[in-house]
Formats: structure tokens, sequence, C-alpha cells
């Protein structure tokens, strides 16, 4: 909730973080799978959703830069390293 917070401060849109509660492992690919779950783990599928890419470049140095997010004091509830980041553009808004 506080990161999302700093994110909304930053020009982002919305903020969605979501529990995994039916994410099945896969037999060739999965999300289990891409960031090695562990058995006593869960997926968390996260995205944010910014009006343009310059405000998201922008906006996410900020976010890195902002000392309430600092793991010192803030610290992640997910092992940074497994996560995956990307940026897409919309192509379908139904």
């Amino acid at each position: 909730e506080v990161a999302a917070a700093v994110i909304r401060e930053q020009g982002a849109l919305q903020v969605n973080e979501c529990w995994g509660d039916d994410v099945p492992e896969g037999t060739l690919t999965s999300f289990p799978m891409a960031v090695k779950r562990k058995d006593d783990e869960t997926v968390v599928f996260s995205w944010i959703l910014w009006p343009s890419r310059q405000v998201r470049d922008k906006g996410m140095q900020a976010v890195m830069a902002d000392p309430r997010l600092r793991p010192e004091t803030n610290p992640m509830p997910f092992d940074g390293k497994r996560a995956i980041f990307g940026g897409f553009e919309v192509i379908v808004e139904a």
C-alpha cells in the first residue's frame, strides 16, 4: 500500500497487486515456473497503468529514489531477484 501510494503520487493512474489463488504449474511454461516458485509460496501478479511511457519513465525514476521505499525501512514482501518486469503498449481496450 505504501508503494502504491508513492507510485500514484508520481503519476500512475492505477496500481494493481494480485495474490495468486489459482495459478497452476505448467508443463512447458507457467507463472510458477517463470519465477521459480517454492512450495510454500504463491505468485503475485502486479501491473501499473501509466498515462504514457514518458510519465512512466520519469515516475519510476522518482519512485526508485523515494526514501519511503528504501529496503532498510520498507522491505519488499517478495524476492525482487525473481520479479519479471516489462512495459506493454495497449493494442486492444474493450
